[in-house]
């Protein structure tokens, strides 16, 4: 039995959509597992998207603590660093927080499930956290909207979405598990030749986002996002994927470079 802990700032429809579709394949056993405690780092009153999460929450009867990132900011020198540290003292300070509401819940393994906050060392190092990259295990960094620019502009034939382990280096702990996908083909190709012999520079400053092609890539991206977390949760539930000390295994103990999850995926989002 998998003991999550789930951290969400619970700010947008997509909050409230991922943990609806995960507690639901817990409860028909899908994933076999369960919610040990949703974290936020706000607090009721902060934000109305926010409050229609905790609510949610509630009615699961799943434990929720809140502790105000923002409220805390504001009681802290913001200008104050700690030497070698890549995140202010405040956020530190804050972690240490976070950490001490904790005490008392048990669970293997935490899932930053729109949590919009950077992570400290020191949370690094108490829990295995993992967190969505919306790109294949290799691919850019960064945002969606910087991956896909990217994709764009190194004229790349694929694609993905990988789970990572969360490490102090943004976007760069060990992979975790993956799906990959083609933006090569159809119905893909149309939309390259619209773009031929057009530098990313002028597409980013007309259209934008707006874009035909960028669009495609992001609706194939996203389609996948639910998908993956939840076959990365039934994955580790039941065994077939674990984390050791940083390190990422397969069933059989073997250190692996992420579990390819691109056939099930695949599966869901044609279900969908």
């Amino acid at each position: 039995m998998l003991t999550i802990g789930w951290f969400s700032t619970g700010r947008d429809d997509a909050a409230r959509q991922l943990l609806q579709v995960v507690f639901h394949k817990i409860q028909t056993g899908e994933i076999e597992g369960t919610i040990a405690f949703v974290f936020s780092n706000r607090e009721p009153g902060e934000a109305r998207q926010s409050d229609s999460f905790f609510e949610l929450v509630r009615n699961y009867r799943i434990p929720l603590i809140c502790f105000s990132s923002r409220k805390f900011e504001a009681t802290q020198d913001v200008t104050d660093r700690v030497e070698g540290e890549t995140l202010p003292k405040w956020r530190l300070e804050y972690d240490k927080g976070v950490m001490e509401r904790l005490q008392g819940f048990k669970h293997d393994l935490c899932v930053l499930a729109g949590y919009m906050l950077i992570v400290g060392k020191d949370m690094c190092q108490r829990y295995d956290m993992i967190n969505m990259h919306p790109a294949a295990p290799g691919g850019p960094k960064g945002s969606w909207q910087e991956v896909i620019w990217a994709l764009i502009e190194d004229n790349a034939a694929e694609s993905g979405v990988m789970m990572h382990l969360v490490t102090p280096e943004l976007d760069r702990g060990p992979v975790i598990t993956y799906c990959t996908f083609p933006i090569r083909g159809e119905p893909f190709d149309k939309y390259w030749r619209e773009i031929d012999n057009s530098s990313v520079a002028k597409i980013k400053k007309e259209p934008g986002a707006n874009n035909a092609l960028f669009q495609l890539i992001r609706q194939h991206g996203l389609a996948r996002e639910f998908p993956l977390i939840v076959s990365t949760l039934r994955a580790f539930s039941r065994g077939e994927v674990k984390i050791k000390a940083g390190t990422i295994f397969d069933r059989y103990g073997k250190p692996i470079l992420g579990y390819d999850l691109t056939d099930e995926v695949d599966k869901a989002v044609e279900l969908r």
